[in-house]
C-alpha cells in the first residue's frame, strides 16, 4: 500500500505505471480539444481575413504555447496532490508538438 503523500511512496507508484483514471484522461482530453479549437478559431481568422498580418498569424502558435504550458503546470499541480500526472505531461508534450508545426503560420504572412 503507497501513501501518496509521502514522497519516497510517490516516486514508488511512478516506478510501478499503475495509471488507471479515466477521470484525469478525460479530463487532459477535453483540455487538448479546447485549446485545439481555440488555436482553430485563430487559424480560420488568419487564413479568412489577415493572411498578411503576422501578429494574427502569430496567435496560432501562441496558443497552442499557452495551452502547453497550461497542461504542463496543471500535470504538476496533480503530481504535487499524488494524483495522475502522466496523462497531463503528455498533453502538454503534444500540445508544444502542434505549436512547433504551426510555427510555419507567422512565416505565410511574410
Amino acid at each position: 500500500m503507497t501513501d501518496a503523500h509521502n514522497p519516497i511512496d510517490r516516486g514508488r507508484a511512478d516506478v510501478e505505471k499503475r495509471w488507471q483514471d479515466p477521470a484525469a484522461y478525460r479530463s487532459a482530453v477535453l483540455y487538448v480539444l479546447a485549446v485545439v479549437v481555440v488555436a482553430a478559431v485563430v487559424c480560420a481568422i488568419f487564413l479568412a481575413t489577415a493572411r498578411d498580418s503576422m501578429v494574427v498569424g502569430s496567435l496560432v502558435p501562441a496558443a497552442f504555447f499557452l495551452g502547453g504550458v497550461g497542461a504542463l503546470v496543471n500535470g504538476y499541480r496533480v503530481y504535487r496532490r499524488g494524483g495522475t500526472w502522466p496523462t497531463w505531461q503528455g498533453a502538454g508534450i503534444f500540445l508544444l508538438a502542434l505549436m512547433l508545426v504551426s510555427l510555419a503560420f507567422p512565416a505565410m504572412a511574410a
